[in-house]
């Protein structure tokens, strides 16, 4: 990949980015950018917010007692670490966006942040504590446990909620259907050789997937107001509008088309999808 397109890539991404960190502020009034516990919640935009702190709160359940110095591993934009901060923990933050790490600022001002990817952190801590929360699946499976084990202080405990893959189901443009993570079975291997105590292990899969269905709605509410406007436009102006149309074949090919349209368009990403071919694991382990 030459300079150009990485560039023009990791643009995209920032962007992408920043819209949903702004969509998300607009609904909640935060940042939080993982899913929700829609325990007896209408699964509704107006119920984000609230399904959101419902799935921080059962992660704080797992939370180790006392005052704890923790490494949030992927803090996304420093929301979860606020609250930490509140409860009277240190926190230290590994993050490596650019953006994220201004939000993690932010957002979290008293906490310690790190721009850089989990692999290249320098840091030797100890920690009491070592989370990842929907980070997990963005780290080498053989690095992140055995990591932990050389940051943590004897007895301390890594604390993970993260999707795992259980099938490898396809949409129609090929790409693996909704959710993502390590392998659950490679990972239960990982675990295996590695000498964590397993304190707790929690399946909240079928409580977190309605948060794809609202997102699958979100994204079908803007592919309907785009082929409104499209509509709207081309009735108006039919030849500008073929103009536009066929420049925008050259500039995004076929694939791109048909993966957009699957994402505006139809509902490939579902819960029903998501369980199908994922597990969403809450687990507490302690090292040795």
């Amino acid at each position: 990949m030459d300079a150009a397109m990485s560039n023009s890539k990791t643009n995209s991404r920032a962007v992408g980015l920043d819209l949903s960190l702004g969509v998300i502020r607009w609904l909640t009034g935060h940042e939080n950018l993982h899913y929700g516990l829609w325990d007896g919640l209408e699964v509704t935009a107006e119920n984000l917010g609230r399904a959101q702190k419902a799935y921080t709160d059962l992660l704080f359940d797992q939370l180790p007692e006392g005052s704890l110095r923790i490494l949030d591993i992927g803090g996304g934009a420093g929301e979860t670490a606020a609250r930490l901060l509140a409860l009277g923990h240190s926190v230290e933050i590994v993050i490596p966006s650019e953006q994220l790490a201004e939000r993690c600022r932010a957002n979290a001002p008293g906490a310690t942040v790190h721009e850089c990817r989990f692999e290249d952190f320098t840091g030797e801590g100890p920690y009491d504590l070592c989370l990842f929360s929907e980070s997990f699946q963005y780290i080498a499976l053989d690095y992140g446990l055995k990591r932990c084990l050389d940051l943590l202080v004897p007895g301390g405990q890594v604390l993970l909620a993260d999707c795992f893959r259980t099938g490898d189901e396809r949409t129609a443009d090929g790409k693996r259907a909704t959710g993502g993570g390590h392998k659950i079975e490679r990972f239960r291997d990982e675990l295996e050789g590695l000498p964590y105590t397993l304190l707790h292990e929690a399946d909240i899969t079928e409580r977190v997937a309605p948060s794809i269905d609202l997102e699958q709605a979100f994204y079908n509410v803007l592919g309907s107001g785009f082929s409104m406007v499209q509509a709207n436009f081309s009735a108006r102006k039919p030849k500008t509008h073929w103009l536009l149309d066929r420049i925008a074949r050259l500039v995004v090919n076929k694939k791109r088309r048909a993966s957009l349209h699957l994402r505006f368009m139809e509902q490939a990403r579902s819960s029903e999808v998501f369980c199908r071919n994922n597990r969403y694991l809450m687990i507490a382990l302690r090292a040795p």
